[in-house]
């Protein structure tokens, strides 16, 4: 059973409420994982099913007979406790089935549960999120692959804090009374932690817009987002007279206009994953 999930907006800084819980938000992918009839299937957020992906989830840690509904986080997790995304791409991509299994052994994802949407033939979706938490907790028997989400009331800023020290990638607030809707709510707000960097502009994309961006001379990423109209009138004005070449995708400028870009961290092949420009540098 897909249940199609409850995504959060964006907020730019953390802050403390006695009407949020707030949690951890994953490095990892979202995965609605239904039990029913004594039958697994896991389903990302787009209804993609992904249960042959993730055997080490086959076994699912509740009392016989229960029929359920969870909505998590599929993540992988480092020796320091830090995720790491490009791994579980990987195992995600995976098709062969001896290859999976031998991942699973190897490499296993863990399942963070924070939500359950469906009990025994009765949709939760009604419920505050703060009963359905109970009732979670109540449910779920964590193992060594499902663990239940930390979540803690109020303190959103001691949370942002114990997550920034950490490295990790930010905090999710929730109204506690929210109830659960199968779209991108207010009710819950992603408060990311960013990492911050300067990067040498060194080309722009001919046929739409886009910086190509370097970082200790080594190009690291384009940065494609939306940027203000007299930002991106500057730039070109100023790269006109500093073209040193082109080919059928980039025009390529000297690399001395800099700017400050905040991206969510560096990926496995030295990239800048989801780089924003922030201002000009100097």
């Amino acid at each position: 059973m897909f249940i199609s999930p409850m995504l959060p907006e964006q907020a730019e800084q953390s802050f403390d409420s006695e009407e949020y819980v707030f949690e951890p938000k994953f490095n990892g992918h979202r995965l609605i994982l239904s039990f029913i009839n004594g039958q697994v299937n896991m389903y990302t957020k787009h209804n993609n099913a992904v249960t042959r992906q993730y055997p080490e989830l086959f076994h699912v840690p509740v009392d016989n007979g229960m029929d359920v509904v969870f909505d998590g986080e599929a993540v992988m997790v480092r020796d320091d406790g830090t995720h790491d995304f490009d791994g579980l791409i990987q195992r995600f991509q995976l098709s062969k089935l001896p290859k999976i299994k031998e991942a699973a052994r190897t490499h296993p994802v863990h399942y963070f549960v924070f939500d359950i949407l469906y009990l025994n033939g009765q949709s939760l979706t009604h419920l505050p999120l703060i009963e359905r938490k109970r009732l979670l907790a109540q449910i779920l028997q964590p193992n060594g692959f499902y663990h239940l989400a930390m979540s803690i009331e109020q303190q959103g800023k001691a949370l942002f804090q114990f997550i920034e020290d950490r490295g990790l990638t930010g905090i999710v607030a929730k109204r506690k009374n929210s109830t659960y809707a199968s779209a991108r709510s207010d009710e819950w707000l992603a408060i990311r932690n960013y990492q911050y960097t300067e990067v040498a502009i060194c080309g722009y994309k001919r046929k739409e817009f886009g910086w190509l961006i370097a970082h200790d001379g080594q190009t690291v990423g384009c940065i494609d987002g939306d940027i203000p109209a007299d930002v991106k009138q500057t730039f070109y004005t100023a790269a006109s007279s500093m073209i040193t070449g082109q080919d059928k995708r980039f025009v390529y400028v000297k690399p001395t206009l800099k700017v400050k870009v905040r991206f969510r961290d560096w990926t496995s092949s030295n990239m800048l994953r989801s780089p924003e420009f922030v201002s000009f540098a100097g």
